[in-house]
Formats: structure tokens, C-alpha cells, sequence
């Protein structure tokens, strides 16, 4: 969860009470307070809640908690005349542009150091780490309209943020720090996303780095703002956080124009809540007048149109409410988690550990012990992962998704061992050697059982290496095996085996077949294992 810096000076100003009021408050809306330092306070929020990752949007809240103000913000905002051209290249690299014109800032070193941590948060919990969204703040002063957000070839020069010298984009993948951290992005497509003005000038390359020609500074007063990404909701979220947070601190919002779309309207949105459904839920007793006081409270507008029934508006930046229970959360915040009965539940039951959870943890110390680590794929994937690009033939038995939601989710996972092979995939770009291991459920049929997998990557990983840890793994959980020659097409003819306990085959080890590599997009030789844990003696009587 994002851990946001809350100066205290800058936090007072725009709260307009002190820090030991609010550093005593700021726990019941729902924050843990991570350390208290003599100038800030460090805070961390649910991803949920993207308009609580600023100073601004902490003071904001707050104001209302503290009922110092009530009510929702308004946001006017008045057109700009600035147009953004987006190019039809980009429709299968980066789609979606989201822009806003925000002038008369006041960049304090506290407001900028914000607004920064504003732009990495979201960039994590709404972007997806920019995947799905990445933010660019310019000063609009230096650059002149109208832009170009346009499909570039990949030789285009320009000076990067932080750097004093001219780079392609090429280059700046290989020697830009956040180029190396993000060129997986962008790097198979044949044209980078960046965007120009009307002289050519480079203000951004999105998702990696802006340009040093558009550095805000503390004499910043007019920004331009642009959010790129693959998913237009995801994209608008981060407009209407960073234009609401910045307006909140004194600033004026302008829209503009891409490709003919005004942009942002920053209005709020309507519902109407049930009073006796936001009661029963809570266990309390609320009439529609305190109902709307509460939710007022926490910055909504609201009012009671009938006993049953409260009128709320919305404001943009609360991207997290999606149903009437998001609002009856706000209403239990705002009543006081204090101020609720404590009861024991009607039932009582004394829990205990499974004994699949002990054999489990027992395994994971193993595998953490001999120097794997451990991840946690999804259950749900597709026949492709699991079988085609294994090379291995489908599972007869596999479990199919009646209506799937995407074609990379379709069925439930029998073996684990592909999803580590994809998460190496994924993780092309970070260093060698990776060893890996998941633990966890897989599903033939109506039949849930468990089984351990783990892959080593490295340029010498071989048959020998995975042998040892295969060993390890019986010898330590007192299992007596023995091995015999496979057949297994996952794995190279000659360097694979199939472990056997009691007569029957338990698992799999050796080196990964390089048709399988290949089919990973991966190019370095790797080697795994897996075993089903229903061989283990004390899983059997589960």
C-alpha cells in the first residue's frame, strides 16, 4: 500500500488546524500511521482510496472529519483553447491521453516534493507500475501549443529529464535510470509513444521520462498535464486526483480539447442510498437528516429527499465509489469506529490450523532454505500457458470457465509449474540468476489438491542443480523415492526424471526443453521441478 509523506507545515496551512489534532484524528479515517519524524508524518492508505495519496487530498478529508468544513468542493473549469492531436499509430501501443491546463500554481519545495508523491503513488496503484497509466507534469511556459501526442521512431533525440545531454530513445532505455526500470513497457514495439508542441520540442516519453525542456521548479506557475495509458478509466482517475488536489491548494483548472473531446469536466456524479439498507448494515440507527450530516462529513454533498432515501453527489475524485455500500463505509467512518458496540459473534468457534496449511508451511521452509523464492500465481490461466507453450498435451480433466472474462483466464490451473515459467517471462528484464517456487491448490476435475513447483534461471542451470534440490526436498520431508527416465515433453530428452513414491509417479524435475524457452520469449537455460503433494504420508488421510 502507498506510504505518502505529509509534511506538517504544508499540512496545517491547508488543513487550518494543528498536527497533533490531526495526527490524533487521522487514524479513523481508515490510515495507518507508519512513523512520526520532527518535520513530517509518513502514512499509509488503502489503494483504494487515490485521492488520500497528497497533502492536498489528506487536508482535504480532514477538513471535513475534523468539521472544519462540510460539503463538496466545486471545481469550475474553463476552456483553455489548447488542442491535443493524438496519432491513430499509437491505437494498439498506448491509446488513451487524458489532459488539463492547470495554472496559478504556488510550488513550494513541500507542494512540489506533493505533487511528486502524488505522481508515484498513483503510478502505482492506479498505473499498474505506468502500465496501465503514466503521468507527465510540465511547466507549460516553456513549450508552446498545440501538441502532438504521436507514434515516434525509436532514433528520435532528445535531452531526458535529470541529464544533461541528448539521447535517443533507444539509448535512454539502456542508460536512463527509469528507462532500464521501465523499457519492458515499450521496448517490443516498433515505435515509441512521445509527445511534441508546436515547434517539435520533446516534452515527454510516456511511460518512461519527461523531458528536461518542461522541469517543474518552484517558479512553475502554469502546468500542462498529460496521462497516457492502456485503460481510459485509469487514465481519467489520475486527471481528476492531480487537477482537484492542485485546485484545492489555490490553482484553476483549464480544460483542452484532444482530438476534439473536452477534457476534464471534473463534475461530480449522482446517487440516491437507501437509509434502512445503510442502518441494517451497520447495525445502527441513523434518519435521513443524520444520515446526509455524516456524509457531508466526509465530503460528499447529500440530503435527505425522504425518510428512506438520501440524495448524494459524488465528488470526481472518488473513484472508489462504485456501489451504495462504498458510501455506507464513509457514513461508519464518519460516525466514529469508536463509537460502535463491541459484540461477540452469535457463533463461537475456537480455529486451528489445517493440516494442508502445516504441510504447506513445512514445504515453504524448505524451499526458502534452499535459496528459492516464493511467488503466488494465479489460479486461473489459460490452456496456452499451461499446455502449448509447455509443450505438453491438454489434461483431459482440466477445469474450463463456463464465462470467462478475458482469454488469458479460462481454465483453473493442474499444474503450477507453467505460472512460474510465465513469471519468468514477465521478468525478463530484471537480472540473473532468479530461482522461484509456488506452493498451492491446483484442480483436475472436481478434485482440489496441492502441489509444489520451482524453476532456476541462469546461464548454468542445469540437470545436476535441480537433481540436489529435488533430493533435498524428499530427504528433508522423510520421503523415500526413486526415480526413473521421463518422458515428459516440458523438459529435454535425457536430462528429465520422474520421481516415484510408493509405485507411483509424484512429480517431475529436470532441464526445460529450449522449445519451451523459446516459447516464453525467454533465452536463457532453466530447470524445475514439481511434485504433487498427495504422495506426502501425512497428506493422504486429508
Amino acid at each position: 500500500m502507498p506510504i505518502i509523506r505529509l509534511p506538517y507545515e504544508y499540512l496545517e496551512t491547508l488543513t487550518g488546524t494543528d498536527r497533533e489534532t490531526i495526527i490524533d484524528r487521522l487514524p479513523m479515517i481508515g490510515a495507518d500511521i507508519e512513523r512520526i519524524e520532527e518535520d513530517h508524518i509518513d502514512v499509509e492508505f488503502f489503494p483504494d482510496r487515490p485521492d488520500l495519496f497528497s497533502t492536498e487530498g489528506v487536508a482535504r478529508a480532514m477538513q471535513g472529519f475534523l468539521e472544519l468544513k462540510e460539503g463538496i468542493n466545486e471545481y469550475p473549469v474553463t476552456p483553455s483553447g489548447i488542442t491535443f492531436r493524438v496519432d491513430p499509430g499509437l491505437a494498439d501501443i498506448r491509446p488513451y491521453l487524458g489532459s488539463a491546463v492547470i495554472r496559478n500554481v504556488s510550488l513550494t519545495e513541500e507542494a512540489i516534493e506533493s505533487l511528486m508523491g502524488l505522481q508515484e503513488a498513483l503510478h502505482w496503484a492506479v498505473g499498474r507500475g505506468r502500465a496501465k497509466v503514466a503521468i507527465g507534469v510540465h511547466d507549460m511556459d516553456t513549450v508552446t501549443p498545440p501538441f502532438y501526442y504521436q507514434a515516434a521512431p525509436r532514433d528520435r533525440a532528445f535531452v531526458p529529464l535529470d541529464f544533461d545531454e541528448e539521447m535517443t530513445m533507444e539509448e535512454i532505455l539502456e542508460r536512463h535510470p527509469k528507462g532500464v526500470d521501465y523499457a519492458h513497457l515499450v521496448r517490443d514495439f516498433d515505435r515509441f509513444p512521445l509527445i511534441t508542441d508546436a515547434e517539435d520540442n520533446v516534452l515527454s516519453f510516456p511511460p518512461i521520462i519527461n523531458g528536461e525542456l518542461t522541469k517543474v521548479t518552484t517558479a512553475t506557475k502554469n502546468i500542462l498535464l498529460d496521462c497516457t495509458g492502456t485503460d481510459e478509466k485509469a487514465v481519467m482517475t489520475a486527471v481528476n486526483n492531480i487537477c482537484t488536489a492542485l485546485a484545492d491548494a489555490g490553482a484553476t483548472i483549464e480544460s483542452v480539447e484532444v482530438d476534439g473531446t473536452s477534457m476534464p469536466s471534473l463534475s461530480p456524479s449522482v446517487r440516491t442510498v437507501s437509509v434502512n439498507e445503510c442502518c441494517e448494515l451497520l447495525g445502527i440507527s441513523l434518519t435521513a437528516d443524520e444520515m446526509a450530516a455524516h456524509l457531508r462529513t466526509m465530503r460528499f454533498g447529500a440530503e435527505a429527499e425522504s425518510e428512506d432515501e438520501v440524495k448524494v453527489t459524488v465528488p470526481c475524485y472518488r473513484s472508489d465509489i462504485m456501489h451504495d455500500w462504498d458510501t455506507f463505509e464513509d457514513v461508519a467512518i464518519s460516525y466514529g469506529f469508536e463509537n460502535f458496540d463491541a459484540a461477540l459473534p452469535e457463533s463461537f468457534t475456537t480455529g486451528k490450523p489445517h493440516p494442508v496449511m502445516i504441510l504447506q508451511d513445512g514445504v515453504r521452509e524448505i524451499m526458502a532454505g534452499l535459496g528459492f523464492l516464493e511467488m503466488m500465481p494465479f489460479t486461473l490461466t489459460n490452456e496456452r500457458v499451461l499446455y502449448t507453450a509447455m509443450q505438453r498435451e491438454p489434461n483431459a480433466q482440466v477445469l474450463r470457465l463456463r464465462h470467462p472474462i478475458s482469454e488469458e483466464q479460462t481454465v483453473v490451473r493442474t499444474d503450477i509449474l507453467p505460472m512460474l515459467v510465465e513469471t519468468l517471462q514477465i521478468n525478463h528484464h530484471r537480472e540473473l540468476p532468479q530461482r522461484l517456487f509456488a506452493i498451492g491448490d491446483c484442480v483436475e476435475g472436481e478434485a482440489t489438491f496441492q502441489k509444489v513447483a520451482a524453476v532456476s534461471i541462469h546461464t548454468e542451470a542445469d540437470f545436476s542443480e535441480i537433481y540436489a534440490c529435488a533430493d533435498a526436498l524428499m530427504r528433508e520431508m522423510d520421503i523415500p523415492y526413486e526415480i526413473e527416465e521421463s518422458d515428459d515433453p516440458a523438459f529435454i530428452p535425457g536430462r528429465r526424471a520422474n520421481i516415484f513414491v510408493d509405485g507411483k509417479k509424484a512429480g517431475v524435475f529436470g532441464e526445460i526443453n529450449p522449445d519451451v524457452i523459446r516459447a516464453f520469449e525467454l533465452d536463457a537455460p532453466i530447470c524445475a521441478m514439481e511434485f504433487d503433494l498427495r504422495c506426502v504420508p501425512q497428506h493422504r488421510g486429508l
